[in-house]
């Protein structure tokens, strides 16, 4: 099970709780798992002060780390249950992994960069996280060899949606993936796969989030 995570400051954390709900987020389950995982871990040294700021900060790889509304709401689409394995396209920090950890019972996550993987795998141990898997890959082709997958997250913007994810999906899942250019609009999809195989769509909202690139995984 998750350990315990390091304590931040209350009367900020009770900020953030606040504007969560009054943006929307209802999920109880979603908002403990939020609680439970300190941004400030997941956040840039020189960026602290701008840890629950509501927009995207810059990382490491040229890559950002999403809003923290955005993950709240990301996390309450997927609908978790407990039971539920997940894949997680594009680790950045870990710290929409880290969230999923306490809500899904495995999480698998790949990022391109492997600077990316090796830090987020280091603050996974610091947070006794033992349900989370972690590699270097191309999320475009997804993770075979650990399909179906009860959920599916993909924090990159796609142009099209991948075949590959959709066709790793078990029947009764759900994907959710920004489509759209790099420059232009994105949308937030949401996709679900019915018994039998037929897929619906559902546009969440408009997004803004660096590209899904596809090939092998960079050495940086």
């Amino acid at each position: 099970m998750p350990g315990p995570a390091p304590r931040e400051g209350i009367e900020q954390r009770a900020e953030f709780q606040l504007f969560l709900r009054q943006r929307g987020i209802r999920s109880n389950a979603v908002l403990k798992a939020l609680e439970l995982v300190p941004r400030s871990l997941f956040v840039p040294e020189h960026l602290l002060e701008h840890t629950y700021a509501d927009r995207p900060l810059p990382i490491a790889c040229g890559q950002t780390i999403s809003q923290p509304y955005m993950v709240a709401y990301m996390t309450e689409q997927l609908q978790l249950e407990g039971s539920q394995k997940v894949l997680e396209i594009g680790t950045g920090t870990g710290y929409q992994t880290a969230v999923l950890a306490h809500l899904a019972r495995r999480v698998y996550t790949l990022d391109r960069y492997r600077t990316l993987v090796t830090a987020a795998e280091a603050r996974f141990q610091v947070l006794r996280l033992a349900n989370i898997t972690a590699m270097p890959g191309d999320g475009t082709q997804g993770w075979a060899a650990q399909a179906p997958f009860d959920r599916i997250i993909v924090t990159a913007a796609a142009d099209d949606v991948p075949r590959a994810l959709t066709d790793q999906l078990a029947e009764g899942g759900i994907l959710l993936i920004p489509v759209g250019p790099q420059i232009g609009e994105q949308r937030l999809m949401k996709i679900e796969k019915a018994p039998g195989g037929a897929l619906s769509e559902k546009v969440l909202m408009p997004v803004r989030f660096v590209p899904l690139v596809a090939g092998r995984a960079a050495s940086l």
